[in-house]
């Protein structure tokens, strides 16, 4: 499928800003899921400092503001062209071995409900069967409703709030999965929609190592594993590795942000 993308991101200060650094891993890999022919990055009221490959295999650019800026506007645009694998990634491994996607961070650190959570895959006597059954659950959990979490938000917190997104989804998935034995890793990037063009933000999603068959993908915000309609932008062990756009400022300045996203075929 040949989907198309137009991602903005707007920053505006409410003063001069001296300095100010965002990351940004916003440019999709060439992969067996995808073909990237065409994409860039175009950066208003700032430049490209440096470019780089992580320890993830994530490409990253570093973006400066120029001194005294008001606004930064980024901009990720182009053509993917992505390919059907009902969710199976694979067999294909990067830089990280997978005993690393089995330690927990502060983000997915396993607590007592992600420890009552992983039961359910172990209670499956096929891991796959068992891991549909996980995805089922921390939807149940936690109903997807925004507004309810934020960035900070960890695994353990989302299920006593009792409500999530995508992020925090992932985030719950990848530490009950991690509880039961399975490497996990936290996925960033784009899900083409079949109601809507606009939306408000990238989305995420889980893989799961399974033995026999490598990385497969689970959506738990959607219930089900993705498929053509979606576009791998970064990896990680939770959304602060992967995340699309991070960083920081100095001095006292407030900042608002928006986000302009579409995704179209």
């Amino acid at each position: 499928m040949q989907l198309k993308i137009s991602h903005t991101t707007q920053y505006r200060y409410d003063a001069p800003v001296d300095y100010a650094l965002q990351k940004l891993r916003l440019r999709p890999m060439a992969s067996a899921l995808q073909d990237v022919p065409e994409w860039s990055v175009d950066v208003q009221g700032g430049k490209i400092e440096a470019s780089y490959r992580d320890h993830y295999g994530n490409h990253v650019d570093l973006v400066s503001t120029d001194v005294g800026a008001e606004a930064l506007v980024i901009t990720a645009h182009g053509t993917v062209i992505s390919h059907e694998t009902n969710g199976i990634v694979g067999k294909i491994y990067g830089r990280a071995p997978l005993w690393h996607y089995r330690q927990s961070t502060d983000l997915t650190a396993s607590g007592a409900g992600t420890k009552a959570l992983a039961q359910i895959v172990s209670a499956h006597e096929n891991a796959l069967d068992g891991l549909h059954a996980l995805s089922a659950a921390v939807l149940e959990k936690t109903p997807y409703e925004y507004g309810h979490t934020n960035a900070a938000t960890t695994a353990e917190q989302a299920l006593l709030i009792g409500n999530g997104v995508c992020q925090d989804h992932a985030h719950i998935f990848c530490a009950a999965a991690r509880e039961a034995g399975f490497p996990a890793r936290y996925i960033s990037g784009y899900l083409m929609m079949n109601d809507r063009t606009d939306q408000d933000a990238s989305h995420a999603w889980a893989e799961i190592h399974v033995p026999d068959l490598g990385w497969v993908g689970f959506d738990v915000s959607n219930g089900y594993s993705p498929d053509e309609r979606y576009v791998r932008l970064a990896v990680g062990r939770d959304s602060s590795d992967a995340a699309p756009v991070s960083g920081f400022r100095m001095g006292q300045a407030d900042e608002t942000m928006e986000v302009s996203l579409q995704v179209q075929q």
